[in-house]
């Protein structure tokens, strides 16, 4: 009854301002806090899982990160892997324009599918990126069964 009484022209900008602080909240959800136009505050390296008849590949960058600085694990619930990229020391003197780099401690966890072999995975690092191969087991592998007709 009350809401009659508003009149609509200053009910529709406060509408418009509830639905920009939905969307905002919604993709900080969705990719994370940001600032600016869609850079990250943190370091996420990116990763890509692909699939073959015999085994999942996992690819992980992780550009200006050495080898003793991360780990890879595997766990009942997937491939972690987890570590630090370190931010270089800034030089006194230097005054900074831009800086879009970003540092600090990272966890990212690749579920895998049930037939992955934790027994038969091998890790290998070179020129920033990860690569990591897990074997299926040999009941997982798909085998096609004939029909008699």
């Amino acid at each position: 009854m009350f809401r009659e009484l508003v009149p609509w022209t200053t009910r529709f900008p406060r509408m418009l301002a509830d639905v920009d602080d939905d969307f905002g909240r919604m993709m900080n959800r969705f990719f994370g806090e940001t600032e600016g136009w869609g850079e990250m505050t943190k370091f996420t390296p990116k990763v890509d899982v692909a699939e073959t008849e015999k085994m999942v590949e996992v690819t992980v960058e992780l550009p200006g990160v050495k080898a003793e600085d991360f780990h890879v694990e595997m766990l009942e619930n997937g491939l972690w892997i987890t570590g630090e990229k370190k931010e270089e020391k800034e030089e006194k003197g230097k005054t900074f324009h831009r800086v879009e780099r970003r540092h600090g401690e990272f966890r990212r966890l690749v579920p895998l599918p049930t037939g992955a072999d934790r027994e038969k995975v091998e890790a290998v690092f070179k020129d920033g990126v990860l690569h990591v191969t897990i074997a299926k087991m040999p009941e997982a592998v798909r085998k096609e069964i004939p029909v008699k007709a």
